[in-house]
């Protein structure tokens, strides 16, 4: 038996609650695509909130997009 290094996360925790309910196919495709939405929201506000302490513009992303490889 494997030993646990760690306890879990909060959140493995909280998904493994919702592994005991038997969901019907369309209420996980619907989950998956609500937590594939929490997690591509979440990186947007962390990159805007990055872009904005460095100050960066619009400018700054089309002189690296058009950069020589």
């Amino acid at each position: 038996m494997v030993k646990l290094q760690k306890p879990l996360s909060n959140v493995q925790v909280e998904l493994l609650k919702l592994c005991s309910t038997d969901l019907s196919e369309e209420d996980l495709k619907e989950l998956r695509k609500k937590l594939g939405q929490f997690y591509a929201e979440k990186s947007i506000r962390l990159a805007n909130q990055v872009w904005d302490e460095k100050g960066l513009k619009d400018e700054d992303m089309e002189k690296w997009l058009n950069e020589p490889s």
